[in-house]
């Protein structure tokens, strides 16, 4: 696939002192005419980033055979996406959370029919999906301010939700990448 040549085929994560690990899937449908990518709003009760927009992804576990493992453990965990579904083709750059002191790899990931997933209710309220062109349009430039300090990144204000933070720079990067094609 033409996608695969603009990712990296092996990441490599060097998180900062006192960073921990994490990866998410960022899962493509290309079923239609025009792909579409899942997202997913976290449950309210969650202790990071509660009612937010992100990938399905979490933390590297200490059984987990690397970052891929991780991202689609948590996607079958969360999703109900069986990691066989999914054809990864590659990943993107490793986005770092200041707030949460998180190195997140992103990787993304081919689903040739929309699957028919099986959010579990404890850490998924909702699951979204938008097609790439409808995104690639959506995206607006942003400032935040932080006490001294003003961050820069991209938010996407779509139908029911607002992308912003991590997942708004991985979606960037991933815009980015696909160019024209979107």
């Amino acid at each position: 696939m033409w996608l695969a040549s603009a990712l990296v085929p092996a990441p490599r994560a060097a998180p900062p002192s006192g960073t921990r690990l994490a990866a998410v899937l960022v899962p493509i449908v290309t079923e239609d005419d025009e792909p579409s990518v899942i997202f997913t709003r976290r449950t309210q009760d969650l202790p990071r980033h509660p009612g937010e927009i992100s990938f399905p992804g979490g933390l590297e576990h200490a059984g987990d055979a690397g970052l891929l493992d991780t991202a689609l453990r948590e996607t079958e965990e969360e999703l109900g996406l069986a990691r066989q579904a999914v054809d990864v083709v590659g990943a993107l750059e490793a986005v770092h959370t200041t707030v949460s002191g998180i190195l997140i790899v992103p990787f993304v990931g081919m689903l040739e029919t929309r699957p028919v997933l099986r959010p579990n209710a404890a850490e998924i309220a909702q699951v979204l999906e938008y097609p790439l062109r409808e995104l690639a349009l959506a995206e607006a430039p942003v400032r935040h301010a932080r006490g001294d300090r003003v961050d820069r990144g991209f938010a996407y204000e779509m139908v029911g939700a607002t992308i912003w933070g991590a997942t708004a720079r991985i979606l960037h990067s991933l815009l980015v990448r696909l160019g024209d094609r979107t």
